[in-house]
């Protein structure tokens, strides 16, 4: 496929390199799992097939081979050719037809799976792109050609791949168990963070989201941290005292106090879709 416009930021990504942080190695990979691997089972791949996520935007390629293609995330207008197409089901382009993937309409991330998987040379086993450490393949430009693997079986979806009608958008609720350091923080901050409401931050990527708008932490102690090990959805708290939620190209130490993690799962990949602007709100499991 050649990219035609590549989005604000258009990336490809798969389930990541985890195992190798004790190597200093993010484990990036697609930030809403779920919506990643939806679009795969849709056009029939294994899971783990590499694809492209886009941010807020889309892409819009050209086929230059006859390929099966889905777009699943943030909903969004799709187009073939001009003419629309089907948004979270499986869509066969011939050779030289266009697909337009559009401006998400709700939420931030779109994900575009193509029946063969993308066939980006891998590195240390995954096609990811680390932002963050550089590895994986290079962020596509206008002019990129993206190679497609062989197909495999025809494509038959999962009698659970049904994609959603849209992304939730009043508010992001996320679950927060506290620790490792809560103690750096006072009894007030603690508090204030399980009962106030934050904002997500324009400054948020892929590395974190940031948080704005609610009450900066207190610390209980002074001094500094050594660096110690971060895991994905650890929550770092930095000198500002604004809490910040670690996603998938996160570094794998820090030397803040990190306040609390949110678990891997459906929040994280709710956090994948979150707007600035979009309320946050943290509370206790």
């Amino acid at each position: 496929m050649l990219v035609l416009r590549a989005g604000a930021l258009t990336t490809v990504q798969d389930v990541g390199r985890p195992g190798y942080a004790h190597l200093g190695v993010p484990r990036s990979g697609a930030l809403d799992t779920g919506a990643y691997a939806l679009a795969n089972r849709l056009v029939g791949n294994p899971a783990g097939a590499a694809a492209l996520e886009t941010t807020l935007d889309g892409v819009r390629v050209r086929a230059l081979a006859p390929v099966t293609v889905a777009v699943t995330g943030a909903h969004c207008a799709v187009r073939v050719c001009g003419r629309p197409a089907a948004w979270g089901a499986p869509v066969w382009l011939r050779a030289g037809a266009e697909l337009d993937v559009g401006r998400a309409e709700s939420g931030l991330r779109s994900y575009v799976a193509v029946r063969g998987g993308l066939a980006a040379p891998a590195v240390l086993g995954s096609r990811a792109t680390d932002l963050l450490s550089g590895l994986g393949p290079p962020v596509p430009v206008a002019g990129s050609v993206l190679e497609v693997g062989p197909p495999g079986p025809d494509p038959v979806p999962a009698a659970d791949a049904v994609a959603p009608a849209g992304m939730p958008v009043a508010e992001l609720v996320l679950p927060l168990r506290l620790g490792p350091r809560a103690d750096w923080f006072t009894a007030a901050s603690l508090a204030a963070l399980l009962s106030s409401a934050y904002r997500v931050s324009p400054a948020s990527n892929r590395i974190g989201l940031r948080t704005e708008g609610g009450p900066a932490l207190a610390r209980a102690r002074g001094g500094e941290l050594p660096s110690e090990g971060m895991v994905l959805g650890a929550v770092q708290v930095p000198p500002d005292g604004l809490p910040v939620v670690f996603l998938a190209d996160h570094p794998v130490t820090g030397g803040y106090p990190v306040v609390g993690v949110v678990p891997a799962g459906p929040a994280l990949d709710a956090a994948a879709q979150a707007r600035p602007g979009l309320g946050v709100r943290f509370v206790p499991l």
